[in-house]
Order: structure tokens, then C-alpha cells, then sequence
């Protein structure tokens, strides 16, 4: 399965200078969040891929203007053709806007899906839009990760770990690949395409 992750920048290339043929081997769409609502719903309406997606920090026009004809997978776990998507958008709590959590807020998010984990078995994707704690994350508040997506990852070993938050182009050595234990770590920051069967995906990521 070919999977196209977004996140914090709307592409050009996808958006204004759009060409169907870009997208037409990718089977799944998914946003780790800060992207233009009619963004989404434009990927959604003009390829064949369904979009799902988290919110970022920056998403609080999602209240009144959600993306349409995407799926929101917050705080649960999505199963799409046999993979399991877990879903835990937001950012670490640096002001009292939308979608930002303490630590303790989102270990009590993780504490409700237990059970919803159980049922399912685990979960084969990690979809964040914050990174988890001193894995690719930043030193200032805003872009600090949450250790409790490291609990997750070392308790359930999922293949995949997608989030964004923290800008490729910010500099500071932030990675687009990383390897976490068992999980794959892709920052998703603008775009990038990878296969979820792939063993070795560090060598065949794409920007598309």
C-alpha cells in the first residue's frame, strides 16, 4: 500500500500546480495536521484516496470549517484494508489555544483507548502531530514531544510513527527518517510517500 503523509505546509505542487497522475498510485492519504481544511478536501475530491487525519496545533478552524469528506481518526484506532491507524493529534500546551495538551492530558487520552487497543491488537501506524519526547522533537515548549507516544511505541511496536510539528525547514538537524526500536519515524512535514510493506523504508522515501 502507497501512503502519502502531509503535514504543516500545503504543497504546491499538489495544490497549485496540481496533475492528477501525481497521486494516482497512492492508495491512502493521511495529514498529521496544521494544513488549510480546503486542502484536504481538495485531495480528497480529486484523487481516489481516502484522506484521514489529526489536528495540529494550528487547526482550530477545523471547529467550523472540518475538511470535507475526509475522516477524522482522533482518538481512536481507524482500520483501513487490515491496518490499524491510531490517532492522537495536537501539540504540547504552550498557550490556551485549540488542540494542545500537557503531558498528563495526553497519557489520560492514551489511558482511554486501552481497551480499544486491546480489541484491536495492537496497531500497525502511529499517526501524532506532535513527535514523541527526545525523538526528533525540539527544546522549546512549543515543539517539545510527548513521552508518552514512547511508551506507546516501546509497548506496541507498531511499523510506523508519522507525525509533523517540527519543520524540515526549521534546520536544527531535524530528520524526515528516523528508527525508533522496531518503528519506522517519518516526519511528514510538506509531503512524502513511502510503502507500508516496504522492510527498508529510509531507502525508498519520496517527496513525489
Amino acid at each position: 500500500m502507497k501512503i502519502l503523509a502531509i503535514a504543516d505546509e500545503e504543497s504546491k505542487s499538489l495544490w497549485e500546480y496540481y496533475d492528477k497522475s501525481k497521486l494516482e498510485d497512492v492508495d491512502l492519504i493521511i495529514s498529521c495536521g496544521d494544513l488549510d481544511p480546503h486542502y484536504l478536501s481538495f485531495l480528497v475530491t480529486l484523487s481516489s484516496a481516502p484522506v484521514l487525519y489529526v489536528h495540529g496545533n494550528h487547526d482550530g478552524k477545523y471547529e467550523k470549517s472540518p475538511p470535507e469528506g475526509c475522516v477524522c481518526i482522533e482518538d481512536q484506532v481507524y482500520v483501513h484494508k487490515g491496518i490499524r491507524i491510531l490517532g492522537l493529534g495536537g501539540s504540547m500546551r504552550y498557550n490556551a489555544g485549540n488542540y494542545q495538551y500537557t503531558e498528563r492530558q495526553m497519557k489520560q487520552r492514551v489511558a482511554k483507548l486501552r481497551f480499544q487497543i486491546f480489541r484491536k491488537g495492537g496497531f500497525d501506524i502511529l499517526v501524532t502531530h506532535a513527535p514523541a519526547y527526545q525523538l526528533n522533537d525540539g527544546r522549546d515548549l512549543t515543539h517539545q514531544g510527548f513521552q508518552v507516544f514512547k511508551t506507546l511505541l516501546e509497548k506496541y511496536k507498531p511499523k510506523f510513527f508519522l507525525h509533523g510539528h517540527v519543520h524540515l525547514s526549521y534546520g536544527g538537524g531535524h530528520k524526515r527518517y528516523d528508527k525508533y526500536q522496531d518503528t519506522h519515524v517519518i516526519n511528514a512535514y510538506e509531503k512524502c510517500v513511502f510503502e507500508f510493506e516496504d522492510e527498508n523504508p529510509r531507502d525508498s522515501l519520496s517527496a513525489l
